[in-house]
């Protein structure tokens, strides 16, 4: 039952854009498959399911499926897993993280090639995101939101 509904759920990210936990459930319920949102999140993380940006801008979940995909799956998961709350101050984009992690979801950032920055700054528990502009951190701070589900 596992196996039939997580290749249900690959197929469905294939064939569609997909950027919440909400619409995958949707989507599955649709297709005749009975889950609850926990089992949907559970086969997301067993999957190593991640969010890329779509061609539209916004994210949407994709399956990893080379080396690159796995490192960029695995850099997801620690950002993710590390991030609290965006805030935005001027130009600069700050995040706020678990104590001790800030640093490894840093280098996930960096891996991004995020548009329109300077360049990251990581502490303990903290990321600064310097921007061009405000516009640019204005876009930076919504695409993290996005992403992290804020």
């Amino acid at each position: 039952m596992k196996k039939n509904r997580q290749a249900i759920i690959a197929k469905l990210i294939e064939e569609n854009v997909i950027s919440t936990q909400e619409d995958l459930l949707a989507r599955l319920l649709e297709a005749g498959v009975n889950v609850t949102q926990a089992t949907v999140s559970r086969d997301i993380k067993e999957m190593h399911i991640v969010k890329h940006p779509a061609s539209s801008g916004e994210y949407k979940y994709c399956l990893p499926t080379q080396s690159h995909e796995e490192n960029s799956g695995k850099y997801m998961s620690i950002l993710i897993g590390s991030a609290l709350c965006t805030d935005i101050a001027m130009n600069t984009v700050v995040l706020k993280c678990h104590v001790g992690t800030a640093q490894a979801a840093c280098a996930a950032l960096d891996s991004m090639g995020l548009q329109n920055v300077a360049g990251t700054l990581a502490g303990d528990d903290t990321i600064f995101i310097l921007c061009y502009s405000e516009e640019a951190a204005s876009k930076i701070k919504r695409k993290l939101d996005s992403l992290l589900g804020f």
